[in-house]
């Protein structure tokens, strides 16, 4: 996304159409905008035909963006678990490893970096029914593994409103909801983590579309991208006034739900309850 987002910024300073682009490569303008996207892999001698027509003389801005080229094309930890994994979630878990920011909401179950190991294999088991009980182990693997981002030196900010319904509805057994909730109530205490519940007592609010999560990235050059997931697929929005509609759906949610402490409490409510 990045190398595609320079490529993009440096093909329209000079004024050529993605078409006039994509003739240069021998390729189609549908392929130029899927790799300024970063939706496809480059290929080197691409990427060094496009900046020779972009007017990019430097040689060391030719290596920089050559090298990140090679770079994207590397394959991230994470595919090694592709023959568990739907086909469209590799790309999400490479933009969460990537962000600064993760934003979200979720109202079926807790979000997925939030799960313990317990709790998540209830879930995988629930969500893949007749799978072998080792894909259902490489599942909620990979699923652990993610989690370590979240508690890295490089941890990114984490902001995420539960809906109390997420919390209520039981994945696995007593032991394994108590297990959950105590874990939400400990790792909220993280500097990097804003964990806010949604209750039923506030009723009707923003999130009424379902669950979701923004992405912001470091790098100046990458827009936010909006994560929908879907019972066949998912939809990766990046148009400015698609993710402004979730900004402001997920501040409301912010803005409307119990502040953090306020959240413990009624987190440590439940606890007591299950």
């Amino acid at each position: 996304m990045l190398l595609g987002s320079q490529l993009r910024r440096l093909r329209e300073a000079r004024g050529i159409t993605r078409e006039a682009a994509g003739y240069s490569i021998r390729a189609s303008e549908s392929k130029i905008s899927r790799m300024e996207l970063g939706r496809v892999s480059f290929k080197t001698r691409d990427v060094e035909d496009l900046l020779t027509l972009y007017g990019i003389t430097d040689e060391q801005e030719r290596l920089s963006l050559v090298s990140l080229a090679k770079e994207a094309n590397v394959a991230g930890w994470w595919h090694s678990y592709s023959d568990v994994l739907p086909s469209w979630f590799p790309t999400y878990v490479g933009l969460e490893g990537a962000a600064s920011l993760i934003r979200a909401y979720e109202v079926q179950f807790v979000h997925g970096l939030l799960q313990t190991e317990e709790y998540a294999r209830a879930v995988v088991r629930r969500g893949m029914k007749g799978a072998s009980e080792e894909d259902v182990e490489r599942r909620v693997t990979l699923r652990l593994e993610r989690q370590k981002y979240l508690v890295s030196e490089s941890a990114p900010e984490f902001h995420v409103v539960l809906d109390e319904a997420a919390l209520r509805r039981p994945y696995g057994d007593r032991a394994v909801m108590r297990g959950q909730l105590q874990h939400l109530i400990d790792i909220s205490e993280r500097s990097n983590v804003r964990l806010q519940v949604m209750p039923f007592s506030l009723g009707g609010h923003s999130g009424e579309s379902g669950a979701f999560t923004l992405l912001s990235f470091p790098e100046s050059d990458l827009s936010d991208v909006v994560y929908l997931e879907q019972l066949t697929s998912a939809l990766y929005l990046d148009k400015p006034e698609d993710v402004a509609q979730y900004e402001k759906a997920l501040k409301d949610l912010l803005h409307d739900s119990p502040g953090p402490s306020e959240s413990r409490d009624l987190l440590r409510g439940l606890l007591q309850l299950s």
